[in-house]
């Protein structure tokens, strides 16, 4: 499985995307990270270049209204229908919920363990990626 990890934004806080970067890639999963401050844009240009699975979006600024709706669209825009959106970080509950409206999975809080992520991702891919 391949999997991008991406810090959006000026969010300067990449500590936990890089602990969830080494887990995945721990867990025996492909890990492309992005570094800090992406757009929407360039990340799904990546995910597209990479061919990835899935798409983990770590976000501690208070944006995630804005940054997982707009990847969510430039995803469909670009045809990345059988690519998990996902990723964590402050997130309300409510914001939450809209956002899985939106079409995003499962969004994971401080506190996650990090095989709960490893195994969400796992079977999400398992079940709706077709190769």
């Amino acid at each position: 499985m391949r999997v991008l990890v991406a810090k959006v934004g000026l969010d300067g806080h990449d500590r936990g995307a890089k602990i969830i970067a080494t887990s995945l890639r721990d867990a025996g999963m492909e890990v492309i990270y992005t570094g800090l401050r992406q757009t929407p844009e360039m990340v799904v240009n990546t995910a597209l270049q990479e061919d990835v699975d899935a798409i983990g979006v770590s976000i501690l600024s208070g944006a995630h209204m804005t940054v997982f709706p707009k990847i969510a669209k430039l995803m469909k825009e670009k045809g990345l229908n059988d690519v998990l959106l996902t990723g964590g970080g402050i997130i309300p509950e409510a914001d939450m919920k809209t956002l899985n409206e939106l079409g995003v999975g499962q969004l994971f809080p401080p506190g996650t363990t990090t095989m709960e992520i490893v195994n969400y991702i796992t079977e999400w891919v398992n079940l709706n990626r077709q190769f």
